[in-house]
């Protein structure tokens, strides 16, 4: 058996510039394979970018139709980068990569069980939810406007203008309450009057209130109206419930509600029906014998006199 008697440097030389002549001969497939992803990556940007021009105009969907266009993206990147492997002649690398994602994806779905769920919530809530973009939700004791859907969480704006995240596994696992679903919200609220005063009239007055007010809903299936709601301590209490649209909730539930209450004080207040707060009692412990008060007359009624 012949015994080499070649330099170990001399080895170490050749072999590195026998790994450099290969790599010469690979570099420009590298290059391209470069150059493929480069240009996968701006055409995958283009067409998203088209799509959401054109198509989100005319969606009905837009959470639906911006989702869309993430996977999109998503996909043609992922599909420029196989290209470019085999372009580059590592299509074995290419062919592992997709064989160790797999294997690492059954591991990684173990470590990161939020992740993946909260990532197949959104798949499934882009194809089917209760909710769509500018609707008031309610998710748990979260509440404000849907802003985006994306992969791993729903985006809401709150009234008081935070922006808050929501897993879309809780969007899908629990109860969400929209309230602009079919563009009608029913407001109420409580006004009390003296027990000295006519019920029927003072709804009579509220009733009208109702009808005649412009921005709330008058129609056959909407009602608007008002009960005797409780006996109160010093009030006969009625609520009052009518019918507003919510394309913008906080305007209707909020701002025209405390419209219509300002309203309906002053115009039974002109009327003549006492709105009266509640009547405190007066009690006399141990051995209090009385308790010094005075009574004076309204400075403005001695002014008349």
């Amino acid at each position: 058996m012949p015994i080499s008697t070649q330099d170990p440097s001399e080895t170490v030389r050749n072999s590195v510039l026998d790994y450099y002549d290969r790599f010469l001969e690979v570099l420009p497939r590298i290059a391209l394979g470069i150059l493929v992803i480069i240009l996968g990556v701006l055409i995958a940007k283009f067409l998203t970018d088209i799509y959401k021009k054109r198509i989100l105009k005319k969606a009905e969907d837009p959470l639906m139709a911006r989702f869309l266009a993430q996977a999109i993206k998503t996909i043609l990147i992922l599909i420029a980068i196989l290209l470019a492997l085999q372009v580059a002649g590592l299509s074995g690398v290419a062919t592992g990569i997709l064989t160790a994602a797999g294997g690492a994806a059954i591991v990684l779905g173990f470590a990161f069980q939020d992740i993946g769920k909260n990532f197949l919530a959104g798949i499934i809530l882009a194809f089917n939810r209760p909710f769509n973009v500018n609707d008031t939700i309610l998710v748990a004791d979260l509440f404000g406007k849907v802003k985006a859907l994306n992969f791993r969480y729903t985006h809401i704006k709150t009234p008081d203008g935070r922006d808050i995240f929501i897993p879309n596994s809780d969007v899908l696992t629990k109860a969400v309450e929209n309230y602009t679903a079919d563009g009608y919200y029913r407001n109420e609220f409580i006004v009390g009057i003296s027990y000295e005063d006519d019920i029927e009239a003072a709804k009579t007055i509220i009733h009208h209130i109702l009808n005649s007010h412009p921005d709330i809903v008058h129609d056959d299936i909407h009602d608007n109206f008002v009960i005797e709601n409780e006996l109160a301590a010093s009030t006969v209490n009625l609520k009052v419930f009518f019918w507003v649209e919510t394309l913008d909730y906080r305007k209707s539930s909020r701002i025209l509600r405390g419209l219509v209450i300002k309203q309906v004080k002053e115009v039974l207040a002109k009327e003549g029906f006492n709105l009266p707060a509640d009547i405190k009692e007066l009690k006399l412990y141990g051995n209090e014998e009385d308790i010094p008060l005075r009574v004076r007359k309204d400075p403005r009624d001695r002014a008349s006199e």
